[in-house]
């Protein structure tokens, strides 16, 4: 007697790349930080926080600085996309960096430092979390590296915190923006520390680049004609 065996079909698997769609969905619910249609997906500014957008090398020396004096507490968002470093701060410091600025004397400079208030976008990274229902309601999972993790797409270095963590960890003009989402005082550091730092470092990285490209022109020979 033959007996024929069925192969066993293993059941489909969840796709190891999130999908568009998953990532506004994750934004949205988990966040509440509204999105636009589009490939890739994209953030609305100036509506749950505003972009302060610097040279990567120049944003990385800031918020090295700041570790180091213990004013970053437990951070802010922070989205890597090329070259360039975006601070997420709270809705509305757009408006005040120029003034700020000015405040702090970096006015009479041009700086590479760009404010990105309401009516901008800005690509969402891939989530670093997700809802699961398989996991029970509200837990989170990780998410594998899918498109935020591909070449010249934008990736979270400090990625957002979930719910109403997400809000209350963006820097503020406001003296509760020393304060941590738990009122234990380790929070991100106020609106006029961060700019300061960062337009400082943006002006060595400036001064570096113009010292290197000095140097060499004192190098090169003399060219005759």
């Amino acid at each position: 007697m033959v007996r024929a065996v069925t192969p066993a079909v293993p059941l489909p698997r969840r796709p190891l790349t999130p999908g568009d769609d998953d990532v506004r969905l994750w934004y949205e619910d988990v966040l509440g930080w509204p999105t636009v249609p589009g490939e890739p997906p994209r953030l609305v500014v100036g509506v749950r926080f505003d972009v302060l957008d610097v040279p990567a090398e120049a944003g990385c020396a800031a918020l090295e600085r700041l570790g180091r004096s213990g004013a970053l507490g437990r951070g802010f968002p922070v989205a890597l996309y090329g070259g360039r470093m975006r601070l997420l701060v709270a809705a509305g410091s757009a408006e005040e960096l120029p003034g700020l600025l000015e405040w702090l004397d970096w006015g009479a400079l041009e700086l590479d430092l760009v404010a990105v208030g309401t009516g901008g976008l800005m690509e969402a990274p891939c989530p670093p979390v997700a809802a699961s229902g398989s996991d029970g309601p509200g837990a989170a999972r990780p998410l594998p590296p899918g498109r935020g993790g591909s070449q010249g797409a934008a990736v979270w270095l400090r990625p957002p915190e979930p719910g109403s963590g997400a809000g209350a960890s963006l820097p503020t003009l406001s003296a509760m923006g020393t304060r941590g989402a738990r009122g234990d005082g380790v929070g991100p550091p106020d609106l006029v520390r961060l700019v300061d730092t960062v337009a400082t470092q943006v002006h060595r990285a400036r001064l570096r680049r113009a010292g290197a490209a000095a140097a060499g022109a004192v190098g090169q020979p003399l060219a005759f004609s």
